[in-house]
C-alpha cells in the first residue's frame, strides 16, 4: 500500500492527513494544513475519494479546499457534512487505493468516528493511536470533553481488536508517527490503558 502523511509539513495543530495512493486514490482525512492541497498535487494530478474519521476541525478544517481544488471527488463520512457524497455506516465496505477496507464504527473520541481496517493496514483516526506525547506505543484519543466517553471508546477498541486481521502490520493514525509492526499489541495496549482508567490528561475522566 502506498501512503504518504501530506500535513507532515504544517507548523500548525493538524491531524495526520493520509494520501493512500492506487486504483481508487484516497484522501483519509483533510488535515487543518493550509498546504494540504499543494502536497497532494506533489504526488496526484487526480483525487478520487476523501475518507472522514470524524469531523473533529483539526480532521476536517480543509476539506472544503481539498475538494473544490481537485473538482468534487467523493467524500465518504459517517455523519452528514454539506460535502459528504456517501454515508458510511458500520460494516460497509469502501476502497482504499489498492485495498478493500471494513468500516467499522469506533465511537468514543468522537460521536461519528470510524475507523479502516484492510488486509494490511489500520487508518485508526484518533480512537487508538501509536504515540501521541501522552503515551507511546499505544495511545487513544481524548475522552475528557464534551460528547465523548471513555466507556465508549473502550467497546471501540474491543470491537476494533475483534474485527482486525493479524495481517495487519501497517498502522496510520490521526496523530503521532507511522507504525510498521504488530499493530495488534499496539491496540492491546491502548485498551489496557484505558480501561485501567488512565488519564490522558489531568481532567480526563
Amino acid at each position: 500500500m502506498s501512503v504518504r502523511v501530506v500535513t507532515s509539513g504544517a507548523a500548525s495543530f493538524t491531524c495526520n492527513a493520509f494520501l493512500v495512493v492506487g486504483d481508487t486514490t484516497t484522501l483519509v482525512d483533510a488535515g487543518a494544513y493550509d498546504g494540504v492541497v499543494d502536497e497532494i498535487r506533489a504526488h496526484v494530478d487526480a483525487l478520487d475519494q476523501v475518507v472522514v474519521t470524524h469531523q473533529h476541525t483539526d480532521h476536517v478544517q480543509q476539506l472544503d479546499a481539498v475538494v473544490d481544488a481537485f473538482e468534487g471527488p467523493d467524500v465518504y463520512a459517517y455523519a452528514d457534512h454539506p460535502l459528504r457524497t456517501h454515508a458510511l455506516a458500520d460494516g460497509d465496505t469502501v476502497q482504499v487505493g489498492d485495498q478493500a477496507a471494513d468500516v467499522v464504527f469506533t465511537p468514543g473520541h468522537a460521536p461519528d468516528h470510524i475507523s479502516l481496517v484492510t488486509e494490511t493496514a489500520l487508518f485508526a483516526g484518533d480512537v487508538v493511536v501509536h504515540d501521541d506525547g501522552a503515551f507511546d506505543d499505544g495511545s487513544f484519543g481524548r475522552t475528557d470533553m464534551p460528547g465523548q466517553s471513555r466507556e465508549r471508546l473502550i467497546g471501540s477498541l474491543r470491537e476494533l481488536l475483534a474485527r482486525m486481521p493479524d495481517s495487519v502490520s501497517e498502522f496510520y493514525a490521526g496523530h503521532g508517527g507511522v507504525f510498521e509492526g504488530d499493530v495488534r499489541a499496539v491496540a492491546e495496549r491502548a485498551l489496557d490503558r484505558a480501561q485501567r482508567r488512565d488519564p490522558k490528561y489531568p481532567d480526563d475522566q
